[in-house]
């Protein structure tokens, strides 16, 4: 008979075996990156420190400073003849969206018509990659992406599986039966022409159900066209919407596309005007006062887009907000394609307004990158160089404080702590990965 001490004994040691099997190891310290900086701007006072060396430990910046000691084993990379700086913004774009010449003659709807929500999720994924080492490393991406290809993207980006902006989407826009289209009767039975590009939102409970349905669905802002339609949305209409955001801690951008439709969202609050077509002095004091951000996407007039009139009013009107101190972001509406220029390379030539409305460099890099994070409502987590935040950055050969256009050679990008371009070359393979090394439950 088996005796019972034995029989104790090997309970206590399957016991102490399965515990010791169970216990997970311990895990690797996060790698550390020297960077050796030769000027370091802050964006927000306009002023660069010299000779500087960035710590990163995982996916944050640990330490900066002039003097610092590199720890043993650190990888080292060497910027010391760059100017290193925050990630710029693109605060208005859509990466799932890239109507061109041929074959739908730059019409957007026959795009939409066109092109799978998968398609065009595969392509957000290219357009991503191209703003990314063009040195944008957050892109608030605003509707028209087919069925929540934007969420999609985000989430791609964020499980570590591909390389990319931050992305701040929206889900679909929200708008008044028919959003920006004109469907014809037949068209328009069971919204089949409208869903997805736009959710129709007519009343106040159809209004609290698209927001949460955005929410669900992976939006971190809410987008409303405000007057797309002879029946525009009422300020009361508005303010459920930003009411129904706030609950769950989000913003609301608003297309606008007449004057009333501006003020009525400027009375509203909305946190964003969304294109600056109508607005004007008046409206702009309106703005100032309530802190309301312009998110203009003010597109210059280029060989391949616009024309000297248009151009004109908008530099006209980016002087006088300018001048009316109106919170102002980088924004660009980019999404065409250009046969020969990246998507990046289409976002940044928008620095040609800028410039054209005579605004400082200093303060044209502050609206890319401190106002660009403000309004994306990431500045507690991204966009300063400073111990604690994502260790995003780029680095150009220029100082950007005295010359903008050096923003057009991005030769370094760094997004969450890995280095995606160096020496003007893309080195994306780090990034991508088979499983979901960011945890799952990424929504």
């Amino acid at each position: 008979m088996t005796k019972p001490w034995i029989v104790s004994a090997f309970f206590v040691l399957f016991l102490v075996s399965t515990a010791t099997a169970q216990t997970p190891a311990p895990a690797a310290a996060p790698a550390i990156t020297a960077i050796r900086a030769g000027r370091v701007v802050d964006p927000e006072t306009g002023t660069a420190s010299a000779n500087q060396i960035i710590l990163v430990e995982g996916t944050r910046i640990r330490e900066i400073g002039a003097n610092l000691a590199i720890p043993a084993g650190a990888k080292v990379v060497d910027l010391s003849s760059m100017t290193v700086l925050p990630g710029l913004v693109d605060a208005h774009n859509h990466l799932a969206l890239t109507y061109k010449m041929d074959p739908e003659n730059n019409f957007y709807y026959l795009t939409y018509v066109m092109d799978s929500t998968a398609i065009r999720a595969i392509q957000a994924v290219s357009n991503g990659i191209q703003m990314l080492s063009s040195g944008f490393t957050v892109v608030r991406d605003l509707g028209n992406n087919g069925n929540y290809a934007d969420t999609a993207l985000r989430v791609a980006i964020e499980q570590g599986w591909i390389p990319g902006p931050t992305i701040v989407n929206s889900g679909i826009i929200i708008g008044a039966m028919g959003g920006q289209f004109n469907p014809t009767p037949e068209m328009a039975q069971e919204h089949s022409i409208v869903y997805p590009e736009y959710l129709d939102a007519d009343t106040r409970d159809e209004i609290v159900k698209a927001v949460r349905q955005n929410i669900l669905f992976g939006a971190k802002v809410i987008k409303i066209c405000v007057d797309c339609k002879p029946y525009p949305y009422s300020i009361d209409d508005m303010k459920l919407f930003v009411s129904e955001a706030a609950n769950a801690g989000l913003k609301v951008a608003g297309h606008v596309q007449t004057r009333e439709g501006a003020r009525r969202a400027i009375e509203a609050e909305l946190w964003s005007i969304e294109h600056s077509g109508p607005l004007d002095d008046e409206l702009h004091k309106m703005m100032a006062a309530k802190g309301i951000w312009r998110v203009g996407t003010e597109t210059p007039f280029t060989p391949y887009r616009g024309s000297q009139q248009a151009f004109d009013r908008t530099v006209a009107g980016m002087k006088n907000a300018y001048a009316n101190k109106v919170p102002m972001a980088f924004s660009t509406d980019a999404d065409y394609y250009i046969p020969g220029m990246t998507r990046g390379e289409v976002a940044i030539n928008f620095l040609l307004s800028w410039k054209a409305a005579g605004i400082p460099a200093k303060e044209i890099l502050k609206i890319l990158t401190t106002n660009g994070y403000k309004v994306s409502g990431i500045e507690k987590q991204r966009g300063p160089l400073k111990a604690g935040f994502a260790a995003d950055m780029i680095a150009v050969a220029g100082n950007p404080l005295d010359d903008i256009d050096t923003l057009r050679k991005v030769q370094f990008v760094m997004k969450d702590g890995t280095v995606f371009k160096q020496n003007g070359v893309m080195t994306p393979e780090a990034f991508f990965h088979g499983g979901p090394v960011n945890g799952w439950r990424i929504r």
